[in-house]
């Protein structure tokens, strides 16, 4: 039986101190410790690092502390403690670093449709903004009972005003989000050992079936893309943070040269 070894050790200890201080001291950790689009106030670069371990929920911390018990271990045998802590700060890291350019890409149009609305507030300009930026289908009806009623008094101060208010809302929503977990160090840990150990048999829970670590890492990596390009507004789950520790495990474990013919 596979016994634990010293950093995942600590890395298990550190995220549960952490959590319990976070939950039952309730202490916001998470306001000043996720990580945050890059033009937000209230981002800061160390929030690349802190995000890793804060967690969400107690669900959120025992999936990721879970896979990092039951993979962590015979990578830790394999690479020593430092070169794992190293390998699992870097996938963590990499994995906010990539999400946040992509976190940019899509915000920053939000941002940039925002303050065009703010300088020429139109009922059309209302009407294309909600459509381009949804949010919840509660709120998608209420807005677009409103924008009806914008087009009868498009000359209105008080409609243009609150229509203002309603695309600042709006920007918020999408702005004021924050990610926190180890994930994308899980992944980069699923990664790797789905490179070094492809043949390893692992039995799953959730079906009680059998299956090779290579084709359990293939099947995460392409539930990760499935799910970033059919997600819907309720889904707040960081999948290219996922795919990006995956892709930086990968990048590494290539950089490291290291021959898979050693390991079953």
């Amino acid at each position: 039986m596979m016994r634990i070894t010293p950093m995942v050790k600590n890395i298990l200890l550190i995220n549960v101190v952490i959590f319990i201080i976070q939950s039952f001291l309730k202490l916001p950790l998470e306001e000043f410790g996720g990580l945050r689009v890059i033009f937000s106030d209230e981002f800061a670069p160390y929030q690349f690092l802190t995000y890793m371990w804060l967690h969400g929920s107690f669900g959120h911390i025992i999936g990721n502390m879970f896979a990092v018990f039951i993979f962590g271990p015979m990578l830790e045998q394999v690479w020593g403690p430092k070169r794992f802590l190293t390998f699992y700060l870097i996938c963590g890291i990499g994995a906010g670093v990539l999400f946040g350019i992509a976190d940019f890409a899509e915000k920053n149009q939000v941002r940039i449709d925002r303050n065009n609305f703010i300088e020429n507030p139109s009922p059309d300009a209302f009407e294309m903004f909600i459509v381009e930026h949804k949010v919840s289908m509660k709120y998608t009806e209420m807005l677009a009972e409103f924008s009806d009623q914008y087009y009868e008094s498009p000359n209105s101060d008080s409609y243009n005003t609150q229509a203002i208010e309603f695309v600042d809302q709006i920007y918020h929503l999408y702005v004021d989000g924050l990610m926190v977990g180890a994930s994308g160090a899980v992944f980069g840990i699923l990664m790797a050992f789905g490179m070094l150990f492809p043949n390893t048999q692992l039995f799953l829970l959730f079906p009680p079936i059998p299956i090779k670590a290579k084709y359990l890492v293939l099947f995460y990596g392409l539930f990760e893309l499935y799910s970033e390009f059919s997600r819907t507004p309720g889904d707040n789950v960081a999948h290219l943070a996922h795919l990006g520790g995956m892709l930086i495990a990968y990048i590494l474990l290539k950089l490291w040269k290291e021959d898979r013919r050693r390991f079953y």
